[in-house]
């Protein structure tokens, strides 16, 4: 896939969630990270894109799983509280997700430059959000975007 960068501010993240939250976030636009705390929110920018990683199908008792499960484009610069109980009320940030497939991470471990030769790759992981380079942002939305029978998504870096 071709991957026509427009701008050099972009900037690439990995956000850490189970697979079903994933899929709320999908299906709702937004993007909720770390527990539903702001700062990971606020240090993305608009255009910026975010790939989940989702370790487990459900957060309490999920299966492993430790595939890449979405991948969108920040949209705007809006950091906004949305109540979902009483209890409560996450931050969210609006995304424009792509249609991708899921995409083991184990396919990939030895291609990625923050899992290639280490031991304990599921580190970074812990943090639930961090940035990622280029090359390996490229090298997931790849296969994340790739059609049945060969053929890639074009889009934009914006």
């Amino acid at each position: 896939m071709k991957l026509d960068i427009i701008g050099t501010s972009c900037r690439y993240w990995i956000g850490v969630v189970s697979a079903s939250h994933v899929s709320r976030g999908v299906e709702g636009g937004f993007a909720q990270l770390c527990h539903g705390k702001a700062a990971p929110l606020r240090r993305m920018q608009s255009g910026d894109w975010l790939i989940y990683y989702s370790p487990k199908t459900d957060m309490s008792n999920g299966m492993p799983l430790q595939a890449f499960t979405a991948i969108g484009q920040v949209l705007d610069d809006h950091v906004y509280e949305y109540r979902m109980s009483e209890t409560f009320v996450p931050f969210r940030r609006n995304i424009r997700y792509m249609e991708c497939k899921e995409t083991k991470i184990s396919t990939l471990l030895e291609k990625l430059s923050f899992t290639r030769g280490v031991k304990n790759w599921g580190y970074s992981f812990r943090f639930g959000h961090f940035e990622i380079m280029e090359e390996d942002f490229r090298i997931i939305a790849d296969i994340m975007l790739s059609r049945e029978g060969g053929n890639t998504y074009e889009f934009e870096i914006q």
